[in-house]
């Protein structure tokens, strides 16, 4: 139990942190730092001006690792996410050099601002963790995550993400602005500093060493291996979509779930936090027919009701 315990113990630090610049948003901060620890990336949905750029760099703050940002533009070549060989005169020679994907936690702002190709140039360090360059493979830091942050596609000048690479996402969180009592916290608190300071609670080298002890330590037993089997596969026969979970959505609970129990102080995964991760982790990977489109379908009335069918057999 010890290494539950200091998860537990680490997350509360890093959230009260994270509150001297944050109001509200504690599901969102959990389930970031939650991918941190399952070796995920994320994808934060809202409007712009509600904290989703603040949320990431403070995160990265209170853990003291590398962190770097992306604004995504129409004109954002994949060069300038990955980096490139640049011809050298004095020494006849290339030499690569690094593209801000080489950190830990990188901030991909508005990403749906930028055309499929340049989008996709995160498609293999977001999977393998590397980049290519010519006959050169070069290993991305450990660890290293993808936070991305996107407009509602409703938005004017937006690209949808290809379904290839929004799979690739752990998660994808909507972020809501806040509640009047939620609004004048957030004045209250710029009042007194913009952007207040924060200390760092923990370290890369912990936060890789949490990584490699909850795979080990937190129990999932085969009646809950079982529960997230019948969930997933109760989204491939839904008339409604047109393309349900695939299997990278049954091994994104498994993961997912174990960080989320370790950070609830438990060894062990219990039914309702299969459900309480349920939908950030199906949202994105469930595509809607073209009729149930047309007939406003909601895939958030689509993972309740699985979520209500589905029996947990314990």
């Amino acid at each position: 139990m010890t290494q539950v315990n200091e998860t537990k113990d680490i997350f509360g630090n890093i959230m009260e942190e994270m509150k001297k610049r944050i109001v509200g948003n504690e599901s969102v901060i959990e389930l970031m730092f939650a991918s941190l620890l399952s070796e995920g990336h994320v994808l934060l949905e809202g409007v712009p001006g509600i904290a989703k750029t603040l949320m990431a760099s403070t995160l990265a703050d209170t853990i003291k690792m590398g962190f770097k940002r992306i604004q995504f533009t129409s004109d954002l070549m994949p060069a300038d996410i990955t980096g490139g060989n640049i011809y050298e005169r004095e020494t006849s020679s290339f030499t690569f050099i690094e593209g801000p994907v080489f950190t830990n936690i990188l901030l991909t702002d508005e990403i749906n601002r930028s055309p499929p190709k340049t989008q996709s140039a995160l498609l293999e360090a977001m999977q393998e963790k590397q980049v290519s360059a010519g006959k050169t493979t070069y290993k991305l830091p450990e660890p290293f995550m993808v936070i991305a942050t996107q407009n509602p596609i409703e938005s004017t000048g937006v690209y949808p993400l290809p379904e290839a690479q929004i799979d690739r996402f752990l998660v994808k969180i909507p972020v809501y602005p806040p509640s009047l009592q939620g609004e004048v916290d957030m004045l209250l608190k710029k009042r007194e500093k913009m952007f207040a300071d924060v200390d760092s609670v923990t370290t890369k080298s912990k936060i890789l060493k949490l990584v490699t002890e909850i795979k080990k330590d937190v129990t999932v037993s085969n009646q809950i291996l079982e529960y997230i089997a019948k969930l997933v596969l109760a989204t491939r026969s839904i008339p409604s979509l047109a393309l349900g979970a695939s299997p990278r959505g049954s091994i994104a609970l498994l993961s997912l779930s174990r960080s989320i129990a370790a950070i609830r102080g438990r060894d062990f995964v219990e039914p309702d936090d299969i459900k309480s991760i349920f939908f950030p982790v199906m949202n994105h990977r469930l595509i809607l027919s073209p009729e149930a489109e047309i007939e406003q379908v909601r895939v958030t009335e689509i993972i309740q009701n699985i979520l209500s069918e589905v029996e947990v057999v314990i």
